[in-house]
């Protein structure tokens, strides 16, 4: 038997095939329904249509029936990812999956046949359940399928594709806002192509395999050794040794992890749990304070506070989309290349210099007919996304999936998106009064609380890149609750299997006390 000479890096002997490729294509469309449910609202608002249809203009309380639009899609959002861990983790992470795509198909498909604005208002409720489901499920699964070294790039695959989602729905709203012939029907289109991509998703679930890791967690560890080894499959490496590393020290492990509490309150309960589940909703509660969602789902309303025409409202957010889908692309080169809470920290700092800079132009040039403020008014905006797009976008899922064992990981993840749909409540809720009574003093209530989050965030949070799922356990001083590490496999390059050298060692120095401590009659059977 032959030491590898790089134990440690067995996991970096994994290779990006076509398969792992396929299936992070599919659960992409699940990605994209997010980006498209969510950020639909903001183009449709920006739709005289829609406005004129619903009287909105004209009721005395529209500014409020907005306020609830999204208020209520976030409010599902809380509601239905913290219902999600039942179950993903019950029936496994592709039901997870098909259960948002149904709930999102059934919701864009009623909202677009609305004919009073409380049938719309109740089922934009039922669309933010599902596209916060499918923001946590997504990410869940991608985790656990991934290779190790490259993780937070290919997890990074959720964000790009649910910016695809936004910047899509930026540019339908864009070109239905010139469709003439459609009257007051005219917003009903947009809302409607919100079915077809979570149709995509549960076509494509069918042939998507389970998760290996919730596989084994329900016994059921050959066909997870099928499924990590299809996963892993390495022309290079045909005996697939680092798969065979990867697959042993999950079994060890989750024979641990299934005789631990997996309850909610036993994360409550137990320090290292509690300490996750603050971190959990800590990076997206700090993230949320960059005030991203408002920008967004209120683009059109802010372009036009700044005196721009309403083709323009609609133009300039789609350019703003599809700025964030470049970045976000640029983001899986560099993701992995940092440490993960620094990585986050330099992007939340990012967010909060280009706000003051914004909140500065506002306060002084609106409303104004300085040409030159408005549009640097409209670059801090992208400078803005340079740094969210880059780093926060989608290094947020791979820091939520990262903290959290297996068996915690469905409750871990949707707690910390869970957060992200009530910071949301907050923001959307309060933004369009906000705006309207303070006007640039608005921003302050992201950038103060969100410039000391990243400092927090930059001394305090841990970094977990690079590490297996299976060690992080150990940063949080769970030691022993890690069965094995990688840098204890050996592989036998003559029977190419995995031999665990710590165990080899432990029975080695075990057997040695015992002969020391025998008799020399059991000496003599000890040696024979």
């Amino acid at each position: 038997m032959r030491r590898n000479s790089a134990s440690e890096g067995l996991l970096r002997k994994q290779k990006l095939n076509a398969h792992t490729c396929a299936v992070l294509a599919v659960l992409g469309f699940g990605s994209l329904t997010y980006g498209y449910t969510a950020s639909i609202i903001g183009t449709t608002l920006g739709q005289p249509s829609f406005i004129e249809y619903f009287d909105l203009a004209t009721r005395s309380n529209g500014t409020d029936l907005i306020s609830t639009m999204n208020g209520l899609f976030q409010t599902g959002g809380v509601i239905g990812t913290l219902l999600l861990p039942t179950v993903a983790d019950r029936w496994g992470r592709k039901w997870a999956c098909a259960v948002s795509a149904i709930l999102s198909i059934v919701s864009g498909a009623i909202m677009a046949g609305s004919v009073n604005v409380g049938m719309f208002i109740a089922f934009r409720f039922v669309a933010g359940a599902s596209a916060f489901m499918i923001l946590a499920a997504v990410p869940i699964l991608m985790n656990e399928i991934v290779p190790v070294h490259m993780r937070g790039a290919l997890v990074d695959v959720h964000a790009v594709m649910l910016v695809l989602g936004y910047t899509i729905q930026g540019w339908v709203g864009f070109g239905f806002y010139f469709w003439q012939n459609g009257s007051t029907n005219t917003w009903r289109p947009p809302i409607a192509i919100q079915c077809f991509w979570p149709l995509c998703l549960l076509v494509g679930l069918y042939f998507v395999p389970e998760s290996p890791r919730w596989l084994v967690m329900q016994g059921r560890d050959a066909e997870a050794e099928a499924v990590l080894f299809k996963f892993h499959a390495d022309p290079s490496d045909p005996d697939n040794t680092a798969a065979k590393a990867e697959f042993y020290q999950i079994q060890k492990q989750l024979a641990i992890d299934k005789t631990l509490g997996n309850s909610w309150w036993h994360i409550m309960k137990k320090p290292s749990y509690r300490k996750r589940a603050f971190l959990a909703v800590g990076i997206t509660g700090i993230i949320q304070c960059s005030g991203v969602l408002v920008i967004n789902n209120y683009g059109p309303s802010l372009y036009k506070s700044l005196n721009f025409s309403p083709v323009k409202q609609l133009l300039y957010p789609a350019a703003w989309l599809t700025f964030a889908l470049g970045m976000n692309v640029l983001a899986m080169l560099v993701v992995d290349r940092f440490p993960r809470n620094r990585f986050i920290s330099f992007g939340v700092l990012g967010c909060m210099a280009s706000l003051i800079v914004e909140a500065a132009l506002v306060a002084n040039f609106v409303p104004s007919n300085n040409k030159s403020a408005l549009l640097a008014a409209v670059a801090m905006f992208f400078v803005f996304q340079l740094f969210y797009g880059l780093c926060l976008d989608g290094t947020q899922f791979s820091y939520l999936g990262e903290i959290f064992p297996t068996h915690l990981r469905a409750k871990g993840v949707c707690l910390g998106v869970a957060m992200i749909s009530f910071m949301n409540i907050i923001w959307l809720q309060s933004a369009p009064t906000a705006f309207e009574k303070i006007g640039w003093k608005f921003y302050l209530c992201f950038i103060i609380p969100g410039t000391l989050g990243a400092i927090a965030m930059w001394i305090w949070f841990p970094d977990t890149n690079g590490l297996p799922l299976e060690e992080v356990a150990a940063i949080f001083g769970d030691e022993d609750e890690v069965a094995i590490y990688q840098r204890d496999l050996e592989v036998d390059f003559t029977t190419h299997t995995v031999v665990d050298h710590r165990t080899m060692e432990a029975v080695k120095s075990t057997e040695v006390a015992h002969y020391e401590a025998a008799s020399p009659a059991e000496s003599e059977k000890v040696e024979a």
